[in-house]
């Protein structure tokens, strides 16, 4: 059966079929350049019309303007689709005579929103803090079923010396038992983690079972680092793996000299070389680099679907469009090798 984007792909241990390719809506929060709210509704109705039906938000994603904008369009349609949001965030406005708690130190892989709404975000992987961002998430999307929960951004690299704190807000402070009975409920399918960092979700294993995770940035075309050790993982346990990030922040998107954006900051040259590497053996098939990037993560086992984030129904459309384009199977040896010469 070939594969395509809207090919139906079961998520393990939920009973969830979702689509091949899924919408991530972090762009939709004014992600390195601002959305108006009309070309963001025109490309979650244009994903819909393609015959997606999964999307992915999250509460950080324009501090909540992102939850609003998908809510309003799949409301709108007939509920086949998938969706999945994210907890460990609660957002709060700073108002005279209300103390809040320090503000968090910034986040190395958090770029910052051009139109998010006027709220500040605070950590809380507590039960009684996935529970409430479990309630405003429903409230927010205006809808009753949410799918999938996800913890957001749990990890050394976001939290630093806090990050012993949160893990045991998460662990100790009944965070994951607010997912289980969740969904234990029946008001969620599945939960996992929604992050940048492999290892948190291997560490998350060793505390619960985990229906479903996604994983950023950190198994693409130029970026390995997860598939030796923790993909192998994944699959044995029996964890769904959504993947997302696959053009690591558009490096792998963007034409011949076009942005050089690699994991939210500027590329190094070294990374640049090895993008040109990939790029020189796409040439060589006749290709665009981007679709074997979109493709890329789907030939591991592991993997579910992968989910990549869109601005506009021409980008959205583009993606697709990569994702259905039938590529030769020598071209991913020829990858390999590129890769591994370029260091």
């Amino acid at each position: 059966m070939t594969l395509t984007a809207t090919t139906r792909r079961t998520v393990a241990k939920t009973g969830l079929d979702v689509t091949a390719l899924g919408i991530g809506s972090a762009p939709l929060g004014g992600l390195y350049a601002d959305v108006p709210t009309a070309q963001a509704l025109e490309m979650l109705n244009a994903a819909w019309d393609l015959g997606i039906r999964y999307f992915d938000t999250a509460p950080m994603y324009g501090l909540t303007r992102s939850e609003h904008l998908t809510g309003q369009v799949l409301r709108e349609h007939d509920g086949s689709h998938v969706l999945s949001t994210k907890v460990g965030r609660l957002m709060t406005t700073e108002r005279a005579g209300r103390k809040l708690p320090p503000a968090p130190p910034k986040n190395p892989l958090d770029p910052g929103w051009w139109n998010g709404l006027p709220f500040r975000e605070v950590f809380d992987y507590s039960y009684d803090g996935v529970m409430r961002s479990f309630d405003d998430s429903q409230q927010r999307l205006g809808m009753d079923r949410l799918d999938i929960l996800y913890v957001h951004d749990i990890g050394r690299v976001t939290h630093a010396d806090l990050h012993d704190h949160h893990w045991g807000a998460l662990t100790r402070g009944g965070g994951f038992r607010a997912l289980q009975e969740l969904k234990a409920a029946g008001d969620i399918k599945g939960f996992g983690l929604g992050v940048n960092e492999w290892e948190a979700i291997r560490d998350a294993l060793e505390e619960t079972d985990l229906d479903v995770s996604m994983l950023a940035g950190r198994y693409s075309l130029l970026d390995r680092d997860a598939g030796e050790s923790f993909l192998p993982l994944a699959e044995k346990r029996g964890m769904a793996l959504v993947l997302a990030g696959v053009y690591n922040s558009g490096i792998l998107a963007a034409p011949k000299g076009g942005r050089k954006k690699f994991n939210y900051a500027d590329a190094d040259p070294k990374v640049v070389a090895r993008v040109e590497a990939l790029r020189g053996v796409c040439d060589d098939y006749g290709v665009p680099l981007a679709a074997a990037a979109i493709r890329f993560p789907m030939r591991h086992p592991a993997a579910t679907c992968v989910v990549i984030g869109a601005k506009t129904a021409a980008q959205l459309k583009q993606n697709v469009e990569w994702f259905d384009t039938d590529l030769p199977e020598a071209i991913w040896a020829d990858l390999d090798t590129a890769l591994a010469k370029a260091g």
